[in-house]
């Protein structure tokens, strides 16, 4: 295997403005438009099998892409004529995501229907040996990738990100969407297992929350406070979301920014031989703290910006958060996060050759 070969132009990365006013309608016009014009899917071809890799949206959460707009993919695949469906995989935490059934199902629950979105839903279940391909990638810290097979299989892998704040990577968009989401849950652990939480007893009021959601049960109570053990703990994150109080946190210092690395390095392997077969499209709308995983309403922390589209996800993700930036006058995931340096994602994946810093941004 050796290293993708990039190009000494910047990357094309398109726009087209959406804000908080425009109705469904309107956005989906907008993308329809965006589609059109990047024609980015002029690399799909007849017959192709188009793996539209989403994020369903934890039970409680809003802050998804709508299924509504995945049927102008959908649709503008169909015509060429080419086939494609909606997937995801599992999550290493709790939740309605944990299993291919009840994920399915959820999904359905949020509007992704095959009726909605034009196409299937298809969630593999990773307890499957055969649904697992080993890619053997030789990175700084994955050796062998563990990711769905579906991916691999599919000749078009085409990203559909919300893009966000993130409690571990400071932000998540095209990387995230495809590093992580790509991943089965052994490769989710690889990515997590050298991230353990910490607890400020301090701050911990004794709810138990986070004991309640552990996986491996790591968790417990010792005088009212909550205590991990280490040589359990998974790396999963579950408690941090979980805590309300802000009481456990990753400690960076000791190389929880080891994530990001990883994460990306997942990313080349999902998309490993497809460097002409990939597409890319984030969500710059309802912008949030946290991810998509988190079972509640989050809040807005910046303006809707629009949709961004390209060919290369380290140019899409460095556009997206210059625009967040540039639009808050503030660097707004860092001030969300002041203990992550999401900039890191992006100089690795840069550095492994998955797509240019630079990027020339064409607005529609």
């Amino acid at each position: 295997m050796h290293k993708v070969a990039l190009e000494d132009m910047k990357s094309r990365v398109y726009f087209i403005p959406v804000n908080e006013a425009d109705n469904m309608e309107q956005v989906k016009s907008k993308l329809a438009r965006l589609v059109d014009e990047s024609r980015l899917l002029d690399c799909v071809h007849k017959g192709n099998k188009v793996a539209i890799k989403i994020h369903f949206g934890e039970e409680g959460n809003t802050g998804f892409v709508r299924p509504e707009y995945t049927r102008v993919f959908t649709d503008s695949i169909a015509k060429i004529p080419a086939a494609s469906f909606l997937t995801d995989t599992n999550t290493l935490y709790r939740g309605r995501r944990t299993n291919s059934r009840e994920h399915k199902r959820l999904a359905y629950e949020h509007g992704f229907t095959p009726e909605v979105v034009g196409a299937a839903v298809v969630i593999p279940d990773d307890t499957l040996r055969e649904n697992i391909a080993h890619i053997q990638i030789n990175r700084k810290f994955i050796k062998v990738a563990k990711v769905a097979r579906l991916f691999v299989d599919a000749d078009v892998i085409l990203g559909v990100a919300h893009f966000k704040g993130h409690m571990m990577t400071g932000f998540g968009g095209a990387l995230k969407n495809i590093g992580m989401g790509c991943a089965s849950r052994q490769g989710k652990l690889a990515q997590h297992c050298d991230v353990a939480p910490i607890i400020y007893t301090e701050s911990c009021l004794g709810c138990a929350a986070c004991q309640k959601v552990c996986p491996v049960q790591a968790i417990s109570m010792r005088k009212e406070k909550a205590h991990i053990d280490n040589s359990k703990c998974i790396g999963c994150a579950s408690c941090i979301a979980a805590c309300k109080n802000e009481a456990i946190d990753v400690n960076w210092e000791s190389g929880g920014d080891v994530i990001q690395e990883k994460m990306v390095e997942y990313a080349q392997a999902a998309l490993w031989g497809k460097e002409n077969k990939r597409i890319f499209f984030n969500f710059a709308t309802k912008i949030t703290k946290e991810c998509d995983c988190l079972a509640k309403d989050d809040p807005r922390i910046a303006p809707d910006i629009g949709i961004f589209a390209s060919s290369d996800p380290v140019s899409i993700d460095q556009a997206c958060m210059d625009s967040v930036n540039q639009t808050c006058r503030r660097d707004i995931f860092k001030q969300a996060h002041p203990q992550r340096d999401g900039s890191k994602q992006l100089r690795h994946a840069f550095e492994l050759g998955l797509g240019n810093l630079e990027y020339e941004l064409i607005s529609l």
